[in-house]
């Protein structure tokens, strides 16, 4: 099942005014955080990258895999608080690495 635009949405208001952009990916949203690859949505669900930060945020956080042969993530189940879904995202910015650009061969 293919992510909403609605769904997507939702969490963009929810996060309005931060450094938020997506890109869609075959029916699904890459969520970037100043341009740093943090998560994403996959079947209308939000999940973001495993980093010892989120984990001290979402102790219980449920690991859910996005899709076969993809790396687990953690699902954000606390969507309404756009406080907590701001440090998180600040949090896990802070620990991913920079996102590798990719250049065109010649």
């Amino acid at each position: 099942m293919a992510s909403t635009k609605d769904y997507l949405q939702f969490i963009l208001d929810t996060l309005a005014g931060e450094p938020l952009r997506y890109r869609a990916m075959m029916g699904e949203f890459l969520l970037y955080y100043d341009e740093k690859l943090i998560g994403g949505v996959y079947d209308n669900r939000l999940l973001i990258k495993i980093t010892p930060g989120a984990l001290a945020l979402l102790p219980d956080g449920i690991r859910e895999i996005p899709y076969p042969g993809a790396k687990e993530m953690l699902l954000v189940e606390n969507m309404e608080d756009g406080v907590f879904l701001r440090e998180l995202f600040q949090t896990v910015f802070r620990e991913v690495p920079e996102t590798k650009s990719r250049r065109k061969k010649a």
